[in-house]
């Protein structure tokens, strides 16, 4: 056994692509947040950039590498759906954000308005991100869902 492990040696790939819009979308409503004071085309710019790869990649997530479960404890499965909802939640909000801020930097040019509406908007994408990920992290590091195959289905495509 190497010690790189490859694609092909974890039982999902969920975690690994899971881990991009938590990160891009919180920091993308903390810069969006600022924006508000600075007004930059730049970070206008950046922030939309951010909010595109992470909606794709909690749509991602969510949708196309999403692992089915089997066995869970009645608790796992609470644990199950508050992890869902909010990932649900965050690809709304992540969609819903990168609309209003592709309409803050093509329609309105960075006024002050919109990059306070798409930041209002990012900041709950944020936030929904982090619900998601507080409980995907309750579910491998509590309920022991994932670690070494633990508790997932495993289908051949």
């Amino acid at each position: 056994r190497t010690v790189h492990a490859s694609f092909a040696d974890f039982p999902h790939i969920h975690p690994l692509i899971v881990h991009f819009p938590i990160m891009l979308l919180m920091i993308a409503a903390a810069m969006q947040f600022l924006n508000i004071l600075f007004q930059k085309k730049e970070l206008n710019w950046a922030v939309t950039i951010m909010v595109l790869v992470g909606f794709v990649t909690a749509y991602a997530s969510s949708h196309w590498s999403h692992p089915h479960t089997s066995g869970l404890s009645a608790h796992g499965e609470l644990v199950l759906e508050q992890h869902d909802k909010y990932a649900d939640y965050t690809v709304y909000l992540a969609g819903l954000g990168l609309l209003a801020q592709l309409l803050s930097v093509l329609v309105f040019r960075g006024k002050r308005w919109s990059i306070a509406v798409a930041a209002v908007i990012l900041i709950g994408a944020g936030y929904a991100v982090s619900m998601a990920g507080h409980y995907g992290a309750q579910l491998v590091h509590i309920e022991a869902v994932g670690p070494q195959g633990k508790f997932l289905e495993h289908h051949q495509h």
